[in-house]
């Protein structure tokens, strides 16, 4: 099958692409250095021409009010291009709990797109996943000041990114969903407990702070990022991949 992920060059997306080319099957990452941009259209329908399916994992540039015309529009473009193509499954990758926060620009973005690829005209599989283990460094920085850091108590349920690659790739060559599936980590942490964890293991000395005002995941509301109990929970625990990652970093 010829599969084109969208986003390939990304985190996710080349992994998605390197699994799927392992397994057999022509794996195309479609990107802006690839010469395919999903805002302008360009590139789209030669890179879809022959696909069977699109896998979407193109990430919005902002996390901000940007973000709502940027998921409609690309949708709007690889939903056209792909019925003019004859995909036979779109495939896209959310949030946990994207439709409970309707709070935060990104969130409202993503679930839009959620209702997009569901009104369309190509059979579609939504793969909601909780958030990375890799993206934990940058929401500590987003409040980080001197010596301390500044987190809410908002609780969350990562995941590997390879994890979620994983799950993708099943999503992406089975029969469509016509649905959403869930996945998530193994572990609930209130978030400035997740921070304490991986400064000590970074062997940062800065001090975290409790502040329930204290960035983007502030305005989430309860247990809304958590997944339900019975959501397959993926293999990987967040203390043993900061060791992973602390001896591949030490060499």
């Amino acid at each position: 099958m010829k599969h084109v992920v969208v986003g390939g060059t990304g985190r996710i997306g080349s992994q998605v692409v390197q699994k799927l080319a392992a397994a057999g099957h022509e794996a195309v990452p479609a990107a802006p250095s690839t010469g395919v941009d999903v805002i302008t259209g360009e590139g789209l329908e030669e890179v879809l021409a022959g696909a069977d399916v699109v896998t979407n994992v193109a990430n919005s540039p902002t996390f901000g009010e940007a973000s709502l015309d940027f998921f409609r529009t690309s949708m709007d473009n690889l939903l056209a291009a792909g019925e003019h193509a004859g995909v036979k499954h779109q495939v896209v990758l959310s949030i946990v709990g994207v439709d409970k926060v309707p709070q935060l620009d990104y969130y409202r973005a993503k679930a839009r797109q959620e209702q997009m690829v569901k009104w369309g005209p190509t059979p579609y599989s939504i793969l909601r996943a909780t958030q990375f283990f890799e993206f934990i460094d940058s929401v500590l920085s987003w409040t980080a000041d001197g010596n301390t850091v500044r987190l809410p108590g908002t609780r969350l349920q990562p995941m590997a990114a390879a994890d979620v690659v994983d799950a993708v790739v099943e999503v992406a060559t089975r029969a469509p969903l016509q649905g959403i599936r869930n996945i998530a980590g193994p572990e609930v942490f209130a978030l400035d407990e997740l921070g304490r964890i991986t400064l000590a293991a970074q062997h940062d000395d800065r001090l975290v702070v409790t502040d329930e005002s204290a960035g983007m995941f502030a305005a989430v509301p309860d247990d809304a990022l958590l997944a339900s109990p019975d959501t397959p929970l993926a293999g990987t625990h967040y203390r043993d991949w900061l060791h992973n990652r602390s001896r591949a970093e030490a060499g």
